[in-house]
């Protein structure tokens, strides 16, 4: 392994197992809402970003990028897209379902399978084909046998790809792309604030300086992770951070059942293990499709 592969696989790693430990982080901040955690979480990145590409002296990219329509307008989209991401796992900490989100996060490198081959024409092969299929009958097995449409699962893995899928076809870098999203959707974060404080329900105020504090770091949460997976992203294939990826959603998962106390029924683990199979067969395709393209370009 060269230097960039170790530093990128470390780089991926923090950024998963971040990911997979900030339900303890929003878990301290519940008392706030969902709404007024989002909206704090998307001001503190953007003051955090903003630092960061002052440091790097990036705000040309910043012009371009608000210089074409074309470009601001699908990046408006996919800032929607994941604020209602982000605002939905929040919920879904705050409420008890986390079990839930982490499936949404198992399912969603198989729903951008689904998006490469409907929108980008991609093939489907077969094993890619065979964990679509499985995870579609885990789906209608948890909605049949469970008595609940998996809403949540569904929602973050379809708006996660979609914005995958916008962001890959965009020619914006992540650090920039991200810190224009988050500039869209700041007017929006703002504007709840204010509204909530004529109702005197803004907890950041009323809730003492702990939670005032706690709140501020959502920057911090938000974009150290993002930071590391943009490094990561520049230094490994995207089959081997395919494999790191899961990493997430595990950890989210065992926080949820050992942790905070979720209930992991038969169902769940007849659901979630045609998942995890789902997952196998989607990684060891991608596996062979590395080797295949490694051993071409060897020839």
């Amino acid at each position: 392994m060269t230097r960039d592969t170790i530093q990128g696989v470390f780089l991926a790693l923090t950024a998963y197992l971040w990911w997979g430990l900030t339900p303890l982080y929003f878990k301290q901040v519940e008392a706030a809402g969902s709404f007024e955690v989002l909206s704090h979480r998307v001001i503190w990145s953007l003051v955090l970003l903003t630092f960061l590409l002052l440091l790097r002296k990036r705000w040309p990219e910043i012009k371009e990028i608000f210089s074409s329509p074309k470009i601001w307008g699908w990046l408006l989209l996919s800032a929607l897209l994941v604020a209602v991401n982000w605002l939905i796992f929040i919920w879904s900490i705050s409420n008890g379902r986390l079990v839930e989100a982490s499936l949404g996060y198992y399912i969603n490198p198989l729903v951008n399978v689904l998006l490469g081959v409907a929108v980008l024409g991609e093939r489907l092969k077969l094993l890619k084909a065979v964990a679509v299929g499985l995870a579609a009958i885990a789906v209608g097995y948890l909605t049949y046998i469970g008595g609940e449409f998996p809403w949540i699962a569904l929602t973050l893995a379809t708006t996660f790809g979609f914005y995958g899928l916008i962001r890959k076809r965009l020619p914006v870098g992540a650090q920039v792309g991200i810190f224009a999203e988050t500039a869209m959707v700041t007017p929006i974060a703002l504007g709840y604030l204010i509204w909530i404080g004529t109702q005197n329900e803004v907890i950041y105020i009323a809730g003492g300086a702990g939670i005032s504090l706690m709140l501020m770091l959502a920057g911090v949460v938000t974009t150290v992770p993002l930071v590391c997976f943009a490094a990561a992203a520049r230094r490994l294939n995207y089959s081997t951070i395919g494999m790191i990826q899961y990493v997430g959603p595990t950890v989210n998962l065992l926080l949820a059942t050992l942790l905070f106390g979720e209930a992991f029924t038969e169902v769940h683990a007849i659901s979630f293990g045609l998942i995890w199979f789902a997952v196998f067969l989607f990684s060891a395709q991608s596996f062979v499709d590395m080797k295949r393209v490694k051993k071409q370009v060897a020839l």
